[in-house]
């Protein structure tokens, strides 16, 4: 009879323990099956989504833009300076190339003042030809020329017109003498021709 109580008693237990959903409880409630919450902020999150990828978009564009400008401008910078370093190269002896000028311009007045017909004056001739063939192989050496514009049209970028004479076998506005010869360095004006034009 004992037995009987305790496995009916065993019964009504698990009775209680297990509920299935939708059975009311004690308090009289009945138990609700979890549904997912499903709010208004759903629809709007592809929006959110959406504007978060333009903004990263356009953050990545304006980055991609600004690497660009500074590759551009670093390489600009490295161009200047290769530049620069030419140049410095190219010119480094203008102030001397200058100085040394006015020897050669001594040396040249020197050969048209000797008299050639003077025997005493023939080795002191020879070592003033020596000398000033020397100077000029050194100047072409280091990229001077000279410019010697006798008979040539006036260029005003090259010549320095000391004054205008009347000409009558030459063509107007063309060198008739050289006062002063021009020297270029690697292409760059040194000194400009003097010289008279006519008119």
């Amino acid at each position: 009879m004992a037995e009987e109580e305790n496995k009916a008693s065993e019964q009504v237990d698990a009775a209680e323990e297990v509920q299935p959903e939708g059975v009311t409880d004690e308090a009289g409630q009945a138990d609700e099956p979890s549904t997912p919450d499903v709010g208004a902020d759903d629809s709007a999150q592809p929006d959110d989504l959406e504007q978060q990828l333009e903004a990263v978009k356009q953050e990545l564009a304006e980055a991609k833009d600004q690497a660009l400008r500074t590759a551009a401008e670093a390489q600009n910078i490295r161009r200047r300076a290769e530049i620069d370093a030419e140049n410095a190269r190219k010119f480094a002896i203008e102030r001397f190339a200058k100085d040394l000028l006015p020897v050669v311009d001594n040396l040249e007045r020197a050969l048209e003042s000797v008299d050639t017909a003077d025997e005493s004056m023939k080795a002191v001739l020879e070592g003033v030809q020596l000398t000033h063939r020397s100077f000029a192989d050194m100047l072409e050496r280091h990229n001077l020329k000279v410019i010697n514009p006798e008979g040539e049209p006036f260029d005003p970028q090259l010549h320095e017109a000391m004054s205008m004479v009347e000409a009558p076998g030459a063509e107007p506005n063309s060198v008739i003498q050289v006062v002063q010869k021009g020297y270029t360095l690697n292409d760059r004006l040194l000194r400009a021709a003097m010289v008279v034009v006519s008119k």
